[in-house]
């Protein structure tokens, strides 16, 4: 390995450092406030990317259908909480609530798709439908389970995983997709060529970070959520309801994860594999040979 090869490595090393300490991010915000190990925090990342693609491609994207569908059915178990509690009197504000923002972003995105956009209007549009997932698979998946153990927390994040990830192949078929760069300007230091992406993922992340060390540091809600992080029953003492925690936390996380989506570089993979093994035993001794390879284009 020369140098310049080193410098490429590091380079690449720190690309991807940054959009992973975006996602390490949430998912550290998401476990403090609310004790879920969220697992399908991926899964807003695969949506942001694949949306941006879908509408570059001049395509209605699968995550409005995706968000519609989440959106109703946290409108039906509103609706079964409703008549349980015997509170009909508030379902209309509170369908409200959950419909009105999914409905005017499916809307917009209806009437944009097909449109050649630039590229940071569709970003734009990318971060506004992923957004609102978060605190609406909350309230579907989390919020029932608010005082469950940190065990029961767990299985429904990988529950949710397995069924955001099929939902995925639904809305979104399985072909592959490829969007342009951000710019095609780099920056070149030496033998090393820095790509605009590259440039641009740093200084996304340098400014999130900051950003939520402002949020955190000094605004109300933000010393809300540490104070519900450190001490849930002394925050609800305080005024500040768990469930509100929870909702402004998995929409920062559908926010962090979009973001890291839509600045993932996204390329077409083809390839072919080839799994060759063999498992058996004898008296005492067993075996499990596995022979992998894999030919990869582009």
């Amino acid at each position: 390995m020369d140098a310049q090869i080193a410098l490429w490595l590091i380079q690449d090393g720190l690309t991807n450092g940054a959009i992973y300490a975006l996602l390490g991010i949430a998912t550290v915000l998401v476990f403090a406030v609310t004790r879920v190990i969220f697992v399908p925090q991926g899964e807003f990342v695969t949506f942001g990317a694949l949306t941006l693609a879908m509408l570059q491609a001049n395509k209605l994207p699968g995550s409005v259908w995706l968000l519609l569908c989440i959106a109703l059915a946290v409108a039906g178990l509103e609706l079964y909480d409703s008549v349980r509690r015997q509170a009909l009197p508030e379902l209309p504000w509170r369908l409200f609530r959950i419909l009105s923002l999914p409905l005017f972003l499916v809307a917009v995105a209806w009437g944009l798709a097909g449109r050649d956009l630039p590229l940071m209007v569709d970003v734009l549009l990318t971060i506004a439908l992923i957004t609102p997932m978060g605190p609406l698979l909350y309230r579907l998946v989390y919020q029932p389970l608010a005082d469950a153990s940190v065990l029961v927390l767990l299985i429904a994040s990988v529950a949710l995983h397995f069924a955001l990830a099929g939902l995925a192949l639904v809305f979104f078929g399985a072909e592959g997709f490829k969007t342009p760069p951000f710019t095609d300007l780099s920056l070149t230091l030496g033998s090393i060529k820095i790509a605009g992406q590259a440039l641009c993922i740093f200084v996304v992340t340098i400014l999130l970070i900051i950003s939520m060390a402002v949020v955190f540091g000094y605004t109300l809600y933000g010393k809300a959520l540490r104070a519900t992080a450190f001490n849930r029953i002394g925050a609800r003492l305080i005024g500040f309801s768990p469930t509100s925690a929870g909702l402004i936390t998995f929409a920062f996380a559908a926010f962090l994860g979009a973001v890291s989506g839509v600045y993932t570089p996204r390329d077409a993979q083809s390839a072919w594999t080839v799994e060759l093994g063999t498992r058996g035993g004898h008296g005492r001794v067993a075996w499990d040979v596995t022979a992998y390879h894999a030919w990869v284009d582009n």
